[in-house]
């Protein structure tokens, strides 16, 4: 392991730390604003490690928290959430590098529908059914360690979220 290397994995670090934060905010607003900067962290770190579907994935995270996060209703709306959809699949059309690249489209396909539900329970069902168990396989082929411990604690995160706030509690949608 080399200085660069090691390098590129404190990126990744600074990544999970930041989306380890974003569950433990009960207003999807808020929880979209923290996974933003996550997100950034994430983009830089899997381009680094040559991860292109990943990056640009989460190019498109970083949108989409963006959207999610923002006062503006048409930036909240299907439509937006659908072009994202869609620029996930085109995405992957064009860094296709194999079927490892299906796993971050699917996974923020996924999270992008739960996201746009504006529902916190359903954020929390995208993410521990979908987005973590695909991300973990992906991070696991392109030897993204941060990424590996970033899904594990995402999991936790979620469940803590969900033991903090209950379940039902979790159930309504936002007006945001």
């Amino acid at each position: 392991m080399d200085i660069r290397y090691i390098l590129i994995q404190a990126v990744g670090f600074l990544g999970t730390i930041a989306y380890f934060a974003s569950y433990q905010c009960k207003e999807n607003k808020n929880l979209f604003r923290v996974q933003f900067l996550s997100y950034a962290f994430y983009t830089t770190h899997l381009l680094l490690l040559g991860a292109t579907t990943g990056g640009i994935s989460y190019i498109l995270n970083l949108v989409r928290s963006y959207c999610l996060g923002s006062e503006s209703e048409k930036l909240k709306s299907w439509y937006v959430g659908g072009l994202l959809c869609f620029l996930q699949v085109l995405a992957l059309v064009v860094t296709w590098s194999g079927w490892i690249s299906i796993l971050p489209v699917a996974a923020n396909i996924a999270s992008t529908i739960g996201g746009y539900t504006r529902s916190p329970r359903k954020v929390r069902i995208a993410g521990m059914f979908f987005n973590s168990p695909l991300w973990i396989i992906y991070d696991i082929m392109v030897g993204s360690w941060a990424g590996i411990l970033d899904e594990v604690v995402s999991e936790i995160s979620m469940i803590v979220s969900i033991l903090r706030f209950g379940w039902k509690n979790l159930d309504e949608k936002e007006s945001f």
